[in-house]
Protein backbone atom coordinates (compact mmCIF):
# COMPACT_ATOMS: atom_id res chain seq x y z
CA UNK A 1 0.00 0.00 0.00
CA UNK A 2 1.53 3.31 -1.08
CA UNK A 3 1.71 6.12 1.43
CA UNK A 4 2.45 9.74 0.63
CA UNK A 5 3.81 12.64 2.71
CA UNK A 6 4.86 10.43 5.60
CA UNK A 7 6.89 13.31 7.02
CA UNK A 8 3.57 14.90 7.90
CA UNK A 9 2.20 11.77 9.61
CA UNK A 10 2.59 11.33 13.36
CA UNK A 11 1.75 8.30 15.47
CA UNK A 12 0.84 9.19 19.05
CA UNK A 13 0.91 6.45 21.69
CA UNK A 14 -0.33 7.20 25.22
CA UNK A 15 1.22 4.72 27.65
CA UNK A 16 0.99 3.83 31.33
CA UNK A 17 3.11 0.98 32.73
CA UNK A 18 3.51 -0.74 29.36
CA UNK A 19 7.12 -1.95 29.51
CA UNK A 20 5.93 -5.39 28.43
CA UNK A 21 4.53 -4.25 25.08
CA UNK A 22 5.86 -0.81 24.15
CA UNK A 23 9.02 -1.91 22.32
CA UNK A 24 7.13 -4.21 19.97
CA UNK A 25 4.49 -1.57 19.24
CA UNK A 26 7.13 1.05 18.42
CA UNK A 27 9.10 -1.35 16.21
CA UNK A 28 6.04 -2.11 14.09
CA UNK A 29 4.96 1.53 13.86
CA UNK A 30 8.43 2.55 12.65
CA UNK A 31 7.77 0.75 9.38
CA UNK A 32 5.35 3.49 8.38
CA UNK A 33 6.68 6.77 9.78
CA UNK A 34 9.67 8.11 11.67
CA UNK A 35 7.43 10.48 13.61
CA UNK A 36 6.46 8.37 16.60
CA UNK A 37 5.64 9.88 19.97
CA UNK A 38 5.07 8.04 23.23
CA UNK A 39 3.49 9.95 26.08
CA UNK A 40 4.40 8.21 29.33
CA UNK A 41 1.50 8.98 31.63
CA UNK A 42 3.21 8.69 35.01
CA UNK A 43 4.46 5.11 34.62
CA UNK A 44 6.22 3.41 37.52
CA UNK A 45 8.05 0.93 35.30
CA UNK A 46 10.57 1.17 32.44
CA UNK A 47 8.13 2.36 29.77
CA UNK A 48 9.98 5.64 29.12
CA UNK A 49 13.44 4.08 29.17
CA UNK A 50 12.47 1.44 26.63
CA UNK A 51 10.76 3.98 24.37
CA UNK A 52 13.74 6.34 24.48
CA UNK A 53 16.15 3.53 23.56
CA UNK A 54 13.97 2.89 20.51
CA UNK A 55 14.95 6.33 19.25
CA UNK A 56 11.55 8.01 19.22
CA UNK A 57 10.16 11.12 20.92
CA UNK A 58 9.10 10.56 24.53
CA UNK A 59 7.13 13.00 26.67
CA UNK A 60 6.44 12.33 30.34
CA UNK A 61 3.72 13.22 32.79
CA UNK A 62 5.13 13.27 36.31
CA UNK A 63 1.92 11.73 37.62
CA UNK A 64 -0.80 9.64 36.00
CA UNK A 65 -3.36 12.07 34.55
CA UNK A 66 -5.38 9.70 32.38
CA UNK A 67 -5.48 8.54 28.78
CA UNK A 68 -7.31 11.63 27.55
CA UNK A 69 -4.68 13.91 29.01
CA UNK A 70 -1.82 11.82 27.62
CA UNK A 71 -3.24 11.71 24.11
CA UNK A 72 -3.90 15.46 24.15
CA UNK A 73 -0.31 16.15 25.22
CA UNK A 74 0.91 14.07 22.30
CA UNK A 75 -1.41 15.61 19.74
CA UNK A 76 -0.50 19.16 20.80
CA UNK A 77 3.17 18.33 20.32
CA UNK A 78 2.59 16.70 16.94
CA UNK A 79 0.56 19.63 15.61
CA UNK A 80 3.27 22.09 16.71
CA UNK A 81 5.78 19.96 14.79
CA UNK A 82 3.75 20.28 11.59
CA UNK A 83 1.67 17.10 11.64
CA UNK A 84 -1.06 16.97 9.02
CA UNK A 85 -2.32 13.52 9.97
CA UNK A 86 -2.29 11.94 13.42
CA UNK A 87 -2.81 8.27 14.21
CA UNK A 88 -3.61 7.34 17.81
CA UNK A 89 -3.13 3.80 19.04
CA UNK A 90 -2.78 2.08 22.39
CA UNK A 91 0.53 0.95 23.86
CA UNK A 92 -0.63 -2.41 25.22
CA UNK A 93 -0.35 -4.36 21.97
CA UNK A 94 -4.10 -4.65 21.43
CA UNK A 95 -3.87 -2.51 18.29
CA UNK A 96 -1.84 -3.81 15.36
CA UNK A 97 0.44 -1.04 14.02
CA UNK A 98 0.48 -2.84 10.67
CA UNK A 99 -2.96 -1.33 10.10
CA UNK A 100 -1.64 2.23 10.28
CA UNK A 101 -1.63 2.55 6.43
CA UNK A 102 -5.37 1.82 6.38
CA UNK A 103 -6.03 4.79 8.65
CA UNK A 104 -3.68 7.12 6.79
CA UNK A 105 -5.26 6.34 3.44
CA UNK A 106 -8.80 6.60 4.82
CA UNK A 107 -8.02 10.17 5.87
CA UNK A 108 -7.76 11.11 2.20
CA UNK A 109 -11.57 11.05 2.12
CA UNK A 110 -12.46 11.88 5.72
CA UNK A 111 -11.61 14.28 8.54
CA UNK A 112 -11.53 11.54 11.16
CA UNK A 113 -11.36 7.75 10.99
CA UNK A 114 -12.67 5.45 13.72
CA UNK A 115 -11.43 1.90 14.05
CA UNK A 116 -13.90 -0.73 15.21
CA UNK A 117 -13.12 -4.08 16.76
CA UNK A 118 -14.73 -7.15 15.31
CA UNK A 119 -16.87 -8.93 17.87
CA UNK A 120 -15.39 -12.16 19.14
CA UNK A 121 -15.65 -14.41 22.16
CA UNK A 122 -12.49 -12.93 23.67
CA UNK A 123 -14.01 -9.47 23.87
CA UNK A 124 -14.93 -8.80 27.53
CA UNK A 125 -18.65 -8.93 28.35
CA UNK A 126 -18.64 -5.43 29.85
CA UNK A 127 -17.08 -4.09 26.65
CA UNK A 128 -19.49 -5.76 24.24
CA UNK A 129 -22.70 -4.69 25.96
CA UNK A 130 -21.41 -1.40 27.30
CA UNK A 131 -20.35 -0.46 23.79
CA UNK A 132 -23.82 -1.29 22.46
CA UNK A 133 -25.46 1.05 24.96
CA UNK A 134 -23.06 3.89 24.27
CA UNK A 135 -23.61 3.31 20.52
CA UNK A 136 -27.35 3.71 21.09
CA UNK A 137 -26.87 6.92 23.07
CA UNK A 138 -24.45 8.32 20.49
CA UNK A 139 -26.98 7.77 17.73
CA UNK A 140 -29.78 9.26 19.84
CA UNK A 141 -27.89 12.35 20.98
CA UNK A 142 -25.66 13.15 18.00
CA UNK A 143 -27.05 11.23 15.05
CA UNK A 144 -23.77 9.36 14.52
CA UNK A 145 -23.61 5.61 13.99
CA UNK A 146 -20.20 4.78 15.44
CA UNK A 147 -19.89 1.00 15.62
CA UNK A 148 -17.26 0.91 18.37
CA UNK A 149 -17.43 4.10 20.41
CA UNK A 150 -14.65 3.16 22.83
CA UNK A 151 -12.03 1.92 20.40
CA UNK A 152 -8.88 4.00 20.82
CA UNK A 153 -7.44 3.25 17.38
CA UNK A 154 -8.26 6.44 15.50
CA UNK A 155 -6.81 8.93 13.06
CA UNK A 156 -7.62 12.53 12.24
CA UNK A 157 -6.26 15.50 10.36
CA UNK A 158 -4.68 18.38 12.25
CA UNK A 159 -7.59 20.60 11.17
CA UNK A 160 -10.05 18.09 12.61
CA UNK A 161 -8.05 17.88 15.83
CA UNK A 162 -8.51 21.59 16.41
CA UNK A 163 -12.29 21.04 16.20
CA UNK A 164 -12.51 17.92 18.36
CA UNK A 165 -9.97 18.97 20.99
CA UNK A 166 -11.26 17.36 24.17
CA UNK A 167 -11.28 18.35 27.84
CA UNK A 168 -11.76 14.88 29.32
CA UNK A 169 -8.67 13.42 30.94
CA UNK A 170 -9.96 9.85 31.27
CA UNK A 171 -11.66 7.35 28.95
CA UNK A 172 -14.57 9.77 28.45
CA UNK A 173 -12.29 11.36 25.88
CA UNK A 174 -13.27 8.67 23.35
CA UNK A 175 -16.92 9.74 23.49
CA UNK A 176 -16.17 13.45 23.69
CA UNK A 177 -14.34 13.17 20.38
CA UNK A 178 -17.42 11.59 18.84
CA UNK A 179 -19.68 14.28 20.32
CA UNK A 180 -17.52 17.04 18.88
CA UNK A 181 -17.26 15.25 15.55
CA UNK A 182 -21.05 15.39 15.32
CA UNK A 183 -21.35 19.00 16.46
CA UNK A 184 -18.65 20.15 14.02
CA UNK A 185 -20.27 18.13 11.19
CA UNK A 186 -16.96 16.52 10.34
CA UNK A 187 -16.78 13.86 7.67
CA UNK A 188 -15.94 10.52 9.24
CA UNK A 189 -15.36 6.94 8.19
CA UNK A 190 -14.95 3.63 10.00
CA UNK A 191 -12.63 0.73 9.31
CA UNK A 192 -12.44 -2.71 10.94
CA UNK A 193 -9.39 -3.68 12.97
CA UNK A 194 -8.13 -6.82 14.58
CA UNK A 195 -7.75 -6.64 18.34
CA UNK A 196 -5.77 -8.96 20.59
CA UNK A 197 -6.81 -9.23 24.23
CA UNK A 198 -3.47 -10.35 25.60
CA UNK A 199 -3.86 -9.16 29.19
CA UNK A 200 -6.62 -9.04 31.75
CA UNK A 201 -9.17 -6.45 30.62
CA UNK A 202 -8.20 -2.97 31.80
CA UNK A 203 -10.36 -0.56 29.85
CA UNK A 204 -13.70 1.12 30.42
CA UNK A 205 -15.52 -0.17 33.51
CA UNK A 206 -19.25 -0.08 34.22
CA UNK A 207 -18.73 3.05 36.33
CA UNK A 208 -16.76 4.61 33.48
CA UNK A 209 -19.60 3.75 31.11
CA UNK A 210 -22.20 5.46 33.29
CA UNK A 211 -19.97 8.53 33.58
CA UNK A 212 -19.46 8.58 29.81
CA UNK A 213 -23.21 8.52 29.10
CA UNK A 214 -23.89 11.28 31.62
CA UNK A 215 -21.13 13.35 30.05
CA UNK A 216 -22.59 12.77 26.61
CA UNK A 217 -25.95 14.14 27.74
CA UNK A 218 -24.14 17.15 29.21
CA UNK A 219 -22.16 17.76 26.00
CA UNK A 220 -25.36 17.60 23.97
CA UNK A 221 -27.23 20.07 26.16
CA UNK A 222 -24.49 22.54 27.00
CA UNK A 223 -22.17 22.80 23.99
Amino acid sequence: MKLKNLNKVWVVIPAHNEEKHIEKVIKKAKKFTKNILVVDDGSKDRTSDIAEKAGIVVLRHVVNLGKGAALKTGCEYAVKKGAEKIVALDADGQHDPNEIPNFINALNKADIVFGYRRLNKKMPFVLRYGNWFIFFMTKLLFGLKIVDTQCGYRAFTSDAYNKIKWDSQDYSMESEIIAKTGKAHLKYSQIPIETIYSDKYKGTTIIDGIRIVLNMVWWRLSR
